[in-house]
């Protein structure tokens, strides 16, 4: 109905003394705020319910929360029931009457995502179609096809794009963005902030940065329901870390960006009669074409970015992407370090991801050509040494290194390592000049010939990897910063960075110069740089996320102590290592909202507790695997914990509450050998 139309209908029912009135799907502030003079008065005597698909839309109509319900996708056996009944006409049992239609039944339910809507539709347009596998699969491998032509199913499209069009243009762009990547997959909320940034979506504005301001177009395609969130925790500084796209939603997203040329999935099947104008190009793993089949399909000149799922192959790279700005290579196969040697042509690159890629062991110097490059994440890679042209990348706003989890078992065996001769830490020795003789008698012949890459690979995997990590005595958490690594402009993320040796300190002095960074990661701790490290990060007045490692005995025991004041804006706080006490400067953390102690063996004698109690705003306590020395009783006393809606607990420890405390505790995570045994109660 038009808002004039509407206007006058509802000036009509102000008339009545009572009604139920129903807005359906308002799609603006404007909208709302027109009708608002209208019922001024009318809440008394009437009954208004208004339908939206933003929540800030559903905010302003009402301000109180209590009245906000946010509607729910149907169960999984009521969306079934849904199905059948609206196919069929009553409710009946698949399995009973129709048992080869079970499967295609699931999966039409499922691209609906349990939704009424699109369930109601498709099932009615089924209803007339031939109870055959042949016309639902049909319907399933032609879906966008079917939105796009059948009339009978123009109600879905219909809504879909009404809320595509009702996006402002920069969200719009954000959102034609998601077809890069594969149907159903879980896309991370901090990827996608990066990626936009990179791509130019989001720029600073006041001094604010362009990735802020792209999570923000994150947290606003979510509010929209553009972008459905797949991963949420219930207490933690971020709240939503993934998301993913409604399958039919998703194919309106495809159908929009083949429209403006942007995303292009290279994928089994593919092909084209003349060469594809697009700015992004998804590799789909499962594309087996060689390269001549590659040059034909893709124009190269026009990329600007390359997101490549599956196998890496070398001709992926080419001298003709000349604009290239993202390139995305996370948990890539077949990708070795000889690949990587002409990434310093692509002058325009600013983001690179080599996340997962287990045969990554080195980055060639050329990376110090890439001075527009915003990020690097080399997580789960090899690397433990980076280049010293790093410092010519100004612009690097986050890098990104280490292990996923930094709570697993070291790869190379403890003993071996941290007993290996204190000698080799200084000055060479046999394994060292082994390798050495390995390159020259195994690699050095083939520069004269045909060189097979994969023996340079394989030296580089001695030279670069192994020996640093054994001859240094590395725990292979981190990476080493080179010298100078403060004439970075303004990096935000930093981590996880090894200040064992054989500069830890010079790096450290570093460091404390980066006053904007908002995430710090680091390991290699010891008494010896400790102190150091406590007085870099007093500086840092920005710092919303701290991670401490040490993996060498005594561990943190020690290194913490002293009366510093950490910064302020602290929300997340990780110490891995043996602890025995919590240091002092803890108790001044009051904006601390999730705190980790894996491996720090605590023990109650010294009140760690009581202390953590008294933190106003934590909600998220992780006291995981030998978090606490073994046979210990923690005691949560009454009023202890007055935020607190997380709480995991593991370990051989004896856990006890006290009437009053924790009084917020939403989800408990216990180690089930305490949940059936005395040392759980209260």
């Amino acid at each position: 109905m038009p808002l004039a139309k509407l206007m006058k209908e509802l000036l009509r029912l102000r008339e009545r003394k009572r009604c139920l009135i129903i807005v359906d799907d308002v799609s603006s502030n404007a909208e709302w705020n027109k009708m608002i003079p209208i019922f001024h008065g009318m809440e008394y005597t009437s009954r208004i319910i208004v339908t939206t698909m933003e929540e800030s839309i559903a905010k302003l109509c009402s301000g109180r929360q209590e009245n906000i319900y946010m509607l729910k996708d149907l169960e999984h056996s009521d969306a079934c029931d849904l199905f059948t009944k609206k196919v069929f006409k009553n409710t009946i049992d698949l399995n009973m009457q129709y048992p080869e239609l079970v499967e295609l039944a699931e999966l039409i339910v499922r691209n609906c995502s349990r939704l009424p809507l699109a369930i109601v539709t498709i099932g009615g347009f089924l209803s007339n179609q031939p109870k055959t596998c042949l016309e639902w699969r049909k319907l399933n491998d032609h879906l966008s096809a079917e939105l796009e032509l059948n009339p009978e199913l123009g109600t879905i499209r219909t809504v879909l794009v009404r809320s595509y069009d009702g996006l402002p243009y920069h969200l719009k762009s954000c959102f034609l963005y998601m077809p890069i990547f594969p149907e159903d997959q879980k896309v991370g909320r901090g990827r996608l902030a990066r990626k936009w940034s990179a791509e130019g979506y989001s720029r600073e504005v006041h001094g604010k940065s362009g990735e802020e301001i792209a999570d923000d177009y994150f947290i606003e395609l979510i509010s929209r329901s553009m972008i459905l969130p797949s991963q949420q925790t219930m207490h933690s500084t971020k709240g939503i870390y993934s998301c993913q796209v409604h399958d039919l939603i998703r194919e309106i997203a495809i159908s929009k960006s083949k429209e403006e040329k942007l995303v292009f999935t290279l994928e089994e099947g593919c092909s084209s009669n003349s060469q594809v104008t697009v700015r992004h190009l998804a590799i789909n793993g499962n594309w087996k074409g060689d390269k001549s089949e590659f040059e034909s399909i893709v124009d190269m000149s026009y990329l600007r970015s390359i997101t490549c799922f599956g196998e890496w192959k070398s001709f992926f790279f080419s001298n003709k992407m000349r604009l290239l700005r993202v390139l995305d290579l996370e948990d890539t196969t077949g990708l070795h370090d000889h690949h990587l040697k002409v990434i310093g042509k692509f002058l325009h690159l600013r983001y690179l991801s080599l996340r997962g890629c287990n045969d990554i062991y080195h980055l060639p110097d050329s990376l110090g050509n890439l001075r527009q490059l915003q990020t690097l994440d080399i997580r789960d890679s090899r690397i433990v040494l980076l280049p010293k042209t790093i410092i010519k990348l100004r612009k690097l706003n986050n890098l990104h290194a280490g292990t996923k989890s930094v709570d697993d078992a070291v790869s190379i065996d403890d003993e071996f390592v941290h007993n290996f001769p204190q000698a080799i830490q200084n000055r060479p020795c046999i394994l060292c000049i082994m390798p050495l003789f390995f390159c020259i008698a195994y690699c050095a012949p083939q520069l004269t010939l045909d060189c097979d890459p994969s023996h340079c690979d394989a030296c580089t995997f001695f030279c670069c990897h192994l020996l640093p990590a054994i001859a240094m005595r590395l725990d292979l958490y981190g990476v080493l910063l080179p010298r100078g690594i403060r004439k970075l402009k303004a990096p935000r993320t930093l981590g996880v960075v090894n200040i064992a040796r054989p500069q830890g300190k010079v790096v450290l002095q570093d460091i404390k110069r980066l006053t904007q960074l908002r995430k710090l990661g680091v390991t290699g701790v010891k008494k010896e740089n400790g102190q150091e490290l406590c007085s870099a990060i007093v500086g840092l007045v920005r710092l919303e996320s701290l991670s401490i490692r040490s993996e060498e005995e005594p561990g943190l025991c020690g290194c913490l102590e002293g009366k510093f004041s950490f910064p302020e804006t602290l929300q997340s706080l990780k110490l891995y290592g043996n602890l025995v006490k919590l240091p002092e400067w803890i108790q001044g953390l009051k904006n601390l909202v999730k705190l980790k102690l894996p491996s720090t063996m605590l023990s109650e004698d010294n009140d760690a507790m009581q202390l953590l109690g008294n933190l106003p705003n934590l909600g998220s306590l992780h006291l995981m695997w030998k978090s606490v020395r073994q046979g210990e009783v923690f005691r949560f006393h009454e009023g202890a914990f007055p935020s607190l809606v997380l709480l995991e607990v593991g370990g051989y420890v004896s856990v006890k509450f006290e009437q009053g405390a924790t009084p917020k505790v939403e989800l408990l995570k216990v180690d089930h050998a305490l949940i059936n045994s005395d040392n759980f109660s209260g």
